[in-house]
C-alpha cells in the first residue's frame, strides 16, 4: 500500500518508513555489488530466475 493510500495517520507513517527502509536496503545492495539493481520488468525477471533458475514465463508454462 502506498503512503497516499493508507487510511490512517499511523498507516501512512508505517508505509513511509517501509519505503525508506527499502530504499536504504537497495542502496546498500547496489554498493555491495558495484552495479545498480535492475528496475521494472527486468528486475522481476532477474528475481524470478535467482530463486530457481527458471524464468517467470517458463514457470507459468509448466
Amino acid at each position: 500500500m502506498g503512503v497516499e493510500q493508507a487510511p490512517t495517520a499511523k498507516g501512512k507513517q508505517a508505509a513511509k518508513g517501509l519505503k525508506q527502509a527499502a530504499a536504504k536496503d537497495e542502496r546498500k545492495t547496489e554498493a555491495e555489488t558495484g552495479r545498480p539493481l535492475k528496475k521494472g520488468a527486468a528486475r522481476f525477471e532477474e528475481r524470478s530466475k535467482s530463486s530457481d533458475g527458471k524464468s517467470a514465463g517458463a514457470k507459468q508454462k509448466g
